[in-house]
Protein backbone atom coordinates (compact mmCIF):
# COMPACT_ATOMS: atom_id res chain seq x y z
CA UNK A 1 0.00 0.00 0.00
CA UNK A 2 1.16 3.84 -0.80
CA UNK A 3 2.83 5.30 2.37
CA UNK A 4 0.36 8.13 2.44
CA UNK A 5 -2.61 6.92 1.57
CA UNK A 6 -5.80 8.17 2.55
CA UNK A 7 -3.87 11.14 3.71
CA UNK A 8 -4.92 14.54 2.85
CA UNK A 9 -1.93 17.23 2.61
CA UNK A 10 -1.26 20.50 2.00
CA UNK A 11 1.97 21.79 0.99
CA UNK A 12 2.70 25.29 0.83
CA UNK A 13 5.23 26.90 -1.65
CA UNK A 14 4.71 23.99 -4.31
CA UNK A 15 4.78 25.72 -7.16
CA UNK A 16 8.33 24.51 -7.81
CA UNK A 17 11.22 23.60 -5.94
CA UNK A 18 11.55 21.67 -2.87
CA UNK A 19 7.89 22.75 -2.28
CA UNK A 20 6.61 20.73 -6.16
CA UNK A 21 8.74 17.91 -5.08
CA UNK A 22 7.55 16.93 -2.15
CA UNK A 23 3.76 17.67 -3.54
CA UNK A 24 5.37 15.38 -6.39
CA UNK A 25 6.07 12.67 -3.86
CA UNK A 26 3.38 12.68 -1.63
CA UNK A 27 0.87 12.32 -4.89
CA UNK A 28 3.18 9.63 -5.93
CA UNK A 29 2.75 8.03 -2.27
CA UNK A 30 -1.50 8.14 -2.58
CA UNK A 31 -2.17 11.12 -0.82
CA UNK A 32 -4.86 13.80 -1.43
CA UNK A 33 -2.64 16.72 -2.18
CA UNK A 34 -3.50 20.28 -1.87
CA UNK A 35 -0.56 22.42 -3.76
CA UNK A 36 -0.53 26.05 -2.24
CA UNK A 37 1.63 28.93 -3.51
CA UNK A 38 1.18 33.06 -3.84
CA UNK A 39 2.03 32.52 -7.61
CA UNK A 40 -1.29 31.15 -8.87
CA UNK A 41 -0.67 30.63 -12.41
CA UNK A 42 2.98 28.48 -12.23
CA UNK A 43 1.31 26.70 -8.78
CA UNK A 44 -1.85 25.98 -10.60
CA UNK A 45 -0.03 24.28 -13.62
CA UNK A 46 1.98 22.37 -11.04
CA UNK A 47 -0.82 20.94 -9.18
CA UNK A 48 -2.69 19.97 -13.16
CA UNK A 49 0.78 18.38 -13.74
CA UNK A 50 0.96 15.86 -10.96
CA UNK A 51 -3.05 15.93 -10.22
CA UNK A 52 -3.54 18.00 -7.07
CA UNK A 53 -5.69 20.67 -6.32
CA UNK A 54 -4.59 24.22 -5.89
CA UNK A 55 -4.73 27.04 -3.45
CA UNK A 56 -3.56 30.30 -3.90
CA UNK A 57 -2.20 31.34 -0.22
CA UNK A 58 0.24 33.95 0.58
CA UNK A 59 1.37 32.21 4.15
CA UNK A 60 2.37 35.62 5.36
CA UNK A 61 -1.53 36.78 5.31
CA UNK A 62 -4.10 35.30 7.92
CA UNK A 63 -6.82 35.89 5.37
CA UNK A 64 -5.48 33.45 3.15
CA UNK A 65 -5.02 30.83 5.74
CA UNK A 66 -8.67 31.67 7.01
CA UNK A 67 -9.83 31.24 3.80
CA UNK A 68 -7.78 27.56 3.39
CA UNK A 69 -9.16 26.66 6.68
CA UNK A 70 -12.61 27.37 5.32
CA UNK A 71 -12.49 24.95 2.44
CA UNK A 72 -10.01 22.28 3.80
CA UNK A 73 -11.12 22.06 8.04
CA UNK A 74 -9.77 18.28 8.09
CA UNK A 75 -6.38 17.77 7.21
CA UNK A 76 -3.72 14.87 7.79
CA UNK A 77 -0.64 16.68 6.79
CA UNK A 78 1.08 19.89 6.45
CA UNK A 79 4.32 21.09 4.79
CA UNK A 80 5.24 24.13 6.10
CA UNK A 81 7.93 25.18 2.73
CA UNK A 82 7.03 28.54 1.49
CA UNK A 83 9.55 30.65 2.32
CA UNK A 84 12.19 33.92 0.79
CA UNK A 85 15.80 34.42 1.30
CA UNK A 86 15.56 38.20 0.86
CA UNK A 87 17.64 38.42 -2.03
CA UNK A 88 14.86 37.24 -4.41
CA UNK A 89 14.77 39.35 -8.01
CA UNK A 90 14.28 43.13 -7.52
CA UNK A 91 14.44 43.68 -11.46
CA UNK A 92 16.53 46.87 -11.87
CA UNK A 93 16.78 47.80 -7.97
CA UNK A 94 19.68 47.30 -6.08
CA UNK A 95 20.84 44.63 -4.11
CA UNK A 96 19.52 44.49 -0.69
CA UNK A 97 22.06 44.21 1.97
CA UNK A 98 21.19 41.83 5.10
CA UNK A 99 23.82 41.80 7.17
CA UNK A 100 23.57 43.13 10.73
CA UNK A 101 25.08 46.59 10.27
CA UNK A 102 23.29 47.67 7.36
CA UNK A 103 20.01 45.90 6.31
CA UNK A 104 16.75 47.91 6.41
CA UNK A 105 13.97 47.35 9.34
CA UNK A 106 11.79 46.61 6.18
CA UNK A 107 13.85 44.17 4.60
CA UNK A 108 14.23 42.32 8.02
CA UNK A 109 10.73 42.35 8.58
CA UNK A 110 9.45 41.47 5.07
CA UNK A 111 11.59 37.73 5.03
CA UNK A 112 10.27 37.02 8.59
CA UNK A 113 6.45 37.92 7.46
CA UNK A 114 7.28 34.78 4.95
CA UNK A 115 9.39 32.46 6.45
CA UNK A 116 8.29 32.77 10.64
CA UNK A 117 4.79 34.42 10.39
CA UNK A 118 4.14 31.86 7.49
CA UNK A 119 4.85 28.96 9.79
CA UNK A 120 3.19 29.80 13.05
CA UNK A 121 -0.05 30.78 11.13
CA UNK A 122 0.44 27.52 9.17
CA UNK A 123 0.88 25.17 12.69
CA UNK A 124 -2.06 26.85 14.32
CA UNK A 125 -4.15 26.11 10.88
CA UNK A 126 -2.79 22.64 11.12
CA UNK A 127 -3.25 21.83 14.94
CA UNK A 128 -6.81 23.33 14.53
CA UNK A 129 -7.51 21.18 11.38
CA UNK A 130 -6.04 17.90 12.71
CA UNK A 131 -7.81 18.03 16.70
CA UNK A 132 -10.11 16.55 15.60
CA UNK A 133 -8.99 13.09 14.59
CA UNK A 134 -6.58 13.69 17.36
CA UNK A 135 -3.40 12.94 14.98
CA UNK A 136 -1.69 14.40 11.85
CA UNK A 137 1.81 15.41 10.96
CA UNK A 138 3.60 18.72 10.75
CA UNK A 139 6.70 19.37 8.32
CA UNK A 140 8.50 22.77 8.36
CA UNK A 141 11.65 23.29 6.19
CA UNK A 142 14.09 25.09 8.32
CA UNK A 143 17.49 25.21 6.78
CA UNK A 144 20.90 24.27 7.80
CA UNK A 145 21.17 28.31 7.84
CA UNK A 146 18.87 27.86 10.91
CA UNK A 147 21.45 26.36 12.84
CA UNK A 148 24.40 28.36 12.05
CA UNK A 149 25.08 31.99 11.43
CA UNK A 150 24.86 33.47 8.31
CA UNK A 151 26.67 37.18 8.62
CA UNK A 152 25.55 38.09 5.35
CA UNK A 153 21.72 36.88 5.06
CA UNK A 154 21.03 37.53 8.84
CA UNK A 155 17.40 37.53 8.45
CA UNK A 156 17.18 34.63 6.63
CA UNK A 157 19.41 32.87 9.11
CA UNK A 158 17.16 34.36 11.97
CA UNK A 159 13.95 33.35 10.64
CA UNK A 160 15.18 29.73 9.72
CA UNK A 161 16.21 29.40 13.62
CA UNK A 162 12.91 30.17 14.50
CA UNK A 163 11.23 27.62 12.50
CA UNK A 164 13.93 25.01 14.14
CA UNK A 165 12.75 26.41 18.00
CA UNK A 166 9.20 26.99 16.62
CA UNK A 167 8.52 23.07 15.50
CA UNK A 168 10.03 22.22 19.19
CA UNK A 169 7.53 24.43 20.93
CA UNK A 170 4.74 22.62 18.77
CA UNK A 171 5.68 18.84 19.07
CA UNK A 172 5.49 20.05 22.59
CA UNK A 173 2.46 21.59 22.99
CA UNK A 174 0.30 18.86 20.91
CA UNK A 175 1.70 16.27 23.27
CA UNK A 176 0.95 18.08 26.18
CA UNK A 177 -3.06 18.76 24.92
CA UNK A 178 -2.99 14.55 24.37
CA UNK A 179 -2.56 14.95 20.32
CA UNK A 180 -0.64 12.54 18.76
CA UNK A 181 -0.04 15.47 16.11
CA UNK A 182 3.82 15.42 15.78
CA UNK A 183 5.98 18.25 14.41
CA UNK A 184 9.55 18.22 12.89
CA UNK A 185 11.76 19.76 11.04
CA UNK A 186 14.36 18.99 7.89
CA UNK A 187 16.97 21.67 7.70
CA UNK A 188 18.25 21.16 3.82
CA UNK A 189 21.76 23.01 2.83
CA UNK A 190 22.41 23.59 -0.75
CA UNK A 191 19.40 22.36 -3.05
CA UNK A 192 19.38 22.35 -6.64
CA UNK A 193 16.41 24.46 -7.50
CA UNK A 194 15.41 27.31 -9.62
CA UNK A 195 16.69 30.30 -6.70
CA UNK A 196 20.61 29.15 -7.97
CA UNK A 197 19.91 29.41 -11.40
CA UNK A 198 20.79 33.33 -11.64
CA UNK A 199 23.99 32.63 -10.32
CA UNK A 200 25.12 29.36 -11.88
CA UNK A 201 24.10 30.91 -15.32
CA UNK A 202 23.98 28.86 -18.93
CA UNK A 203 27.73 29.51 -20.13
CA UNK A 204 30.69 26.70 -20.51
CA UNK A 205 31.79 27.66 -16.94
CA UNK A 206 28.64 26.40 -15.54
CA UNK A 207 29.60 22.89 -13.87
CA UNK A 208 33.17 25.21 -12.66
CA UNK A 209 30.62 27.71 -10.61
CA UNK A 210 28.81 24.75 -9.47
CA UNK A 211 31.75 22.84 -8.16
CA UNK A 212 33.19 25.96 -6.54
CA UNK A 213 29.72 26.53 -4.48
CA UNK A 214 29.86 23.12 -2.95
CA UNK A 215 33.82 23.12 -2.47
CA UNK A 216 33.60 23.35 1.41
CA UNK A 217 30.31 20.18 2.01
CA UNK A 218 31.86 16.97 2.42
CA UNK A 219 30.08 14.83 -0.70
CA UNK A 220 30.99 17.57 -3.17
CA UNK A 221 27.52 18.27 -4.85
CA UNK A 222 24.36 19.65 -4.38
CA UNK A 223 21.39 18.30 -2.98
CA UNK A 224 18.51 17.46 -5.18
CA UNK A 225 15.07 18.09 -4.03
CA UNK A 226 13.96 15.16 -4.18
CA UNK A 227 16.07 13.54 -1.63
CA UNK A 228 14.69 16.64 1.24
CA UNK A 229 11.23 14.95 -0.29
CA UNK A 230 11.83 11.76 0.77
CA UNK A 231 12.45 12.83 4.15
CA UNK A 232 9.46 14.90 4.01
CA UNK A 233 7.56 11.44 2.92
CA UNK A 234 8.93 9.58 5.65
CA UNK A 235 7.93 12.04 8.17
CA UNK A 236 4.39 12.10 7.01
CA UNK A 237 4.02 8.55 7.11
CA UNK A 238 3.00 6.30 9.60
CA UNK A 239 6.40 5.21 9.75
CA UNK A 240 7.29 8.44 11.98
CA UNK A 241 4.87 8.48 14.72
CA UNK A 242 7.17 8.35 17.34
CA UNK A 243 9.23 10.52 15.91
CA UNK A 244 7.95 14.48 16.58
CA UNK A 245 10.25 17.85 17.69
CA UNK A 246 13.19 16.46 15.62
CA UNK A 247 15.34 18.23 13.29
CA UNK A 248 16.63 16.09 10.09
CA UNK A 249 19.77 17.80 8.43
CA UNK A 250 20.42 17.20 4.53
CA UNK A 251 23.54 19.05 4.18
CA UNK A 252 26.21 16.61 2.17
CA UNK A 253 27.91 16.46 5.92
CA UNK A 254 28.82 20.05 6.45
CA UNK A 255 27.45 20.32 9.78
CA UNK A 256 29.46 16.89 10.62
CA UNK A 257 32.42 18.76 11.28
CA UNK A 258 35.33 19.84 8.98
CA UNK A 259 35.29 19.45 4.77
CA UNK A 260 36.72 15.59 4.64
CA UNK A 261 39.51 15.85 3.11
CA UNK A 262 40.50 14.49 -0.05
CA UNK A 263 41.44 10.62 -0.05
CA UNK A 264 40.69 10.64 3.61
Amino acid sequence: MPRLQDKTALVTGGARGIGAAIARAFAAEGAAVILTDSDAEAGAATARDIGASFERLDVSREADWDAVAARHPALDVLVNNAGITGFEDRGDGPPLAHDPENARLEDWRAVHRVNTDGTFLGCRYAIRAMRAAGTGSIVNISSRSGMVGIPMAAAYAASKAAIRNHTKSVALYCAGQGLAIRCNSIHPAAVMTPMWEPMLGDGPDRAARAAAMVADTPLRRFGEAEEVAALAVMLASDEATYMTGAELTIDGGILAGSAAPPGG
